[in-house]
């Protein structure tokens, strides 16, 4: 911990701001991740990043020296290297997550999460103290070592507005995934039950109701077949369409069907990722539309636009083949 008191040349200015001069080689996420879990105190309270500082405050900085000088391994981490910017406006920034990152921190993460550099980037781009002020919002979610589309809020009611229209099923996920086989059916609608089990940290899917499942609706259809995934298998291309979204939703209920997805290896076959020698999972979050029926206040001019990347599946088929 270190501790400085304000002094009359920094007085009357964002707390962010002095800390940012005081301690240059302060990576700026793990800056705002300490105002967020509330590790930054002034006179032995606990103040937010657009706090006025007054000469004579006394601040108490909780970030380990390492950290703080940038004299260990967590130094200013490149964005680019987790995510890229697929659209931005003053509402909302819609990023392609690179596999591998976490969304969000949990109660032990040290590391730098998506949510922690994305709002490194939007602070550090700002232009106004109203755009600092408010924390930018995850709208949804993907797992760690799933990549692709995430749309972020970046105020209030852009975050109460897309969190109405997800829950209405009025802004529209696809994602794209290679699975061990070949479906028997080029396209289907698939519904099943899903139980999450948190101790287990995975979900278990069943064709009856129990008394804490949940129903699921997955919709998928085979854009194309590999078919030489491995020398013994076969694999499919799938786009598939997220009608429910339940934890672990595709990888589940893909495996429940016979065709995991390449790479999983909560869900999957071991055996076949480990002769893929696949790090992470065949599954990215590829498109997004939005499709609003309803107002939609000051989003409404994103009503029809379609948001679209290229899935990353490089290392498991050539772009040019079996498409």
């Amino acid at each position: 911990m270190q501790k400085f008191v304000i002094d009359k040349d920094s007085g009357n200015r964002r707390i962010d701001k002095i800390l940012r001069e005081k301690y240059p080689n302060l990576p700026q996420s793990f800056m705002y991740k300490a105002f967020r879990k509330k590790d930054i105190k002034v006179n032995g309270i606990r103040v937010k990043e657009n706090y006025i500082a007054n000469p004579g405050d006394i601040v108490e900085v909780y970030i380990i020296d390492e950290i703080l000088y940038g004299n260990g391994s967590s130094q200013p981490f490149n964005h680019t290297k987790a995510f890229t910017v697929v659209y931005e406006d003053k509402n909302i920034l819609i990023v392609n997550k690179m596999q591998g990152i976490p969304v969000h921190p949990d109660k032990d993460s040290t590391e730098n999460t998506l949510i922690d550099l994305v709002t490194d980037y939007i602070r550090s781009n700002a232009d106004s103290t109203d755009s600092k002020s408010f924390t930018p919002a995850l709208c949804h979610r993907l797992d760690r070592n799933t990549g692709g589309l995430v749309i972020i809020a970046k105020n209030n009611e852009a975050l109460k507005i897309m969190l109405e229209k997800i829950r209405k099923k009025e802004i529209k996920k696809y994602y794209q995934c290679i699975v061990r086989g070949i479906p028997e059916k080029n396209s289907a609608t698939l519904k099943a039950f899903l139980e999450k089990d948190e101790r287990k940290s995975r979900v278990y899917i069943n064709s009856y109701k129990t008394k804490n499942s949940l129903e699921i609706i997955t919709k998928y259809k085979t854009l194309s077949v590999i078919e030489n995934l491995t020398a013994n298998e076969k694999g499919s291309l799938l786009e598939v369409e997220l009608i429910t979204g339940r934890t672990h939703q595709i990888r589940a209920h893909m495996a429940y069907i016979g065709h995991p997805i390449v790479g999983d290896s909560k869900y999957g076959d071991n055996n076949l990722n480990r002769a893929l020698k696949l790090k992470y999972q065949a599954l990215w979050a590829y498109k997004i539309k939005f499709e609003f029926s309803k107002t939609s206040g000051i989003l409404s001019y994103l009503n029809g636009k379609k948001f679209e990347i290229e899935p990353n599946f490089s290392n498991i088929i050539h772009p040019y083949k079996n498409v």
